[in-house]
């Protein structure tokens, strides 16, 4: 399955959250919850994110990008697929399908860099840079690894 696929659900970051009526932090309504669905999701874990029938206003339709002023950049050429991004990302930003990393949801991802501090590889397969960064510029400038120089034997 692609990218495109995954993320190609017209419901998909159709609302921004926090955009109806924005309020200071002692005005915010305690114990809100947001419902995901509007019917009975006893099996909903079987199906697909994008096969499921979310409410009209959930984390899944409502769009968080606004916040962030730093994204990460995904290098696939660099990545081991080892899932420590996808296991270590708190807003579940990582799209990961049959253990291989796609790509990530800007939708929901907040900038926080915990997927490139869980990296192992070197160079990281994952860095951030400014929300307007080009990613193909990006890709272009990722740093190499740096070959260690073999220790020669003197007389």
């Amino acid at each position: 399955m692609s990218l495109e696929n995954i993320l190609s659900n017209a419901q998909r970051g159709q609302r921004e959250l926090g955009a109806e009526k924005k309020v200071g932090w002692d005005e915010v309504t305690q114990g809100v919850v947001i419902n995901a669905f509007e019917y009975d999701a006893t099996n909903v874990s079987r199906e697909l994110s994008e096969d499921r029938k979310y409410s009209d206003f959930s984390s899944y339709t409502a769009t968080v990008a606004s916040w962030r002023i730093i994204k990460p950049i995904y290098n696939r050429d660099i990545c081991i697929d080892c899932q420590n991004c996808w296991v270590w990302c708190p807003d579940t930003s990582i799209i990961s399908r049959d253990k291989q990393m796609l790509g990530i949801d800007y939708d929901h991802c907040k900038g926080c860099g915990v997927c490139v501090e869980v990296c192992p590889t070197n160079p990281k397969s994952l860095l951030m840079f400014a929300e307007t960064a080009d990613g193909e510029e990006c890709l272009a400038g990722w740093p190499v690894k740096e070959k260690k120089a073999k220790e020669t034997e003197t007389e």
